[in-house]
């Protein structure tokens, strides 16, 4: 695929208008576009092919490097290559990656939509205010290396799209299918209703994960450091724990995520 490089001189450029000050706007301000930083992330923006892609900026200097990746946009992408100072006064800070593209925000599925979408047998995590932008990108990078099908936030949680939470997953947030709406209550009621052995991941859980029993259609409900899941909810469901030292009982919610979702993982792959 031949590459049609448009030159950047000047900050101001209109073309380059969505691109601005995104440590400072991120989702703010740009119209349904969020930007992806970074040759792995664009690397699974360009194969997910689940968001569409408005245009890459790079950094002159990593233009060859790019080549192979490039190959796999989509055809007719604009491309804009500039200086390492003209790209540093787009960005409003130094962006020593150089590697930029913008995509364009789906129209969400509902709910109910991702779960008929979803295959016989399933796993999916639910984030219940979790509003740690590092949490929720490590979360889905979690989700997609132990083959959970989706990922279900409450309306509490983080964009997955915020440029950090993208970074973080190293691009799994755009590859993992999500949803973001309503309660957490209200999500857990569908899930039951469709099937789902629901489960709360608690330092005090009554079961140890490793010792289920696997289900064909499993959630794992995840809740914020320090408050955790709300008691009201947690109280509803069933709870599991990580068995850990005598002397010590908490975890990073992302590290406590990986371990679980390994658990579930290979429950579903035996």
């Amino acid at each position: 695929m031949s590459i049609d490089l448009v030159r950047i001189d000047d900050p101001d450029d209109p073309r380059i208008a969505h691109y601005r000050d995104i440590r400072e706007k991120d989702l703010s301000g740009r119209e349904g576009l969020f930007v992806a930083e970074g040759k792995v992330v664009l690397n699974v923006l360009f194969a997910a092919r689940r968001f569409a892609v408005e245009s890459v900026l790079l950094l002159e200097d990593r233009v060859m490097g790019m080549r192979e990746t490039l190959s796999a946009m989509p055809e007719g992408t604009p491309v804009y290559a500039a200086s390492q100072d003209v790209i540093d006064r787009i960005a409003g800070f130094h962006l020593h990656r150089g590697v930029l593209a913008l995509g364009r925000r789906r129209t969400e599925d509902s709910l109910l939509r991702l779960i008929a979408d979803l295959p016989e047998k399933a796993l999916v995590v639910v984030l219940v205010g979790i509003s740690n932008h590092d949490n929720v990108g490590a979360i889905f990078r979690n989700a997609a290396a132990f083959g959970a099908d989706a990922v279900i936030l409450d309306e509490t949680s983080c964009d997955p799209l915020y440029r950090k939470a993208i970074r973080v997953s190293v691009g799994a947030a755009l590859k993992v299918p999500f949803v973001r709406e309503g309660s957490a209550g209200s999500a857990v009621a569908t899930l039951n209703e469709a099937g789902f052995s629901v489960l709360a991941l608690s330092p005090a859980g009554e079961a140890e994960i490793a010792d289920l029993a696997p289900a064909a259609r499993m959630a794992l409900v995840l809740g914020s450091e320090g408050e955790g899941l709300p008691a009201g909810l947690l109280s509803t469901l069933r709870t599991v724990r990580i068995g850990m030292a005598p002397d010590f009982d908490s975890l990073n919610v992302a590290a406590a995520c990986a371990v679980a979702l390994h658990h579930l993982w290979q429950k579903r792959a035996g």
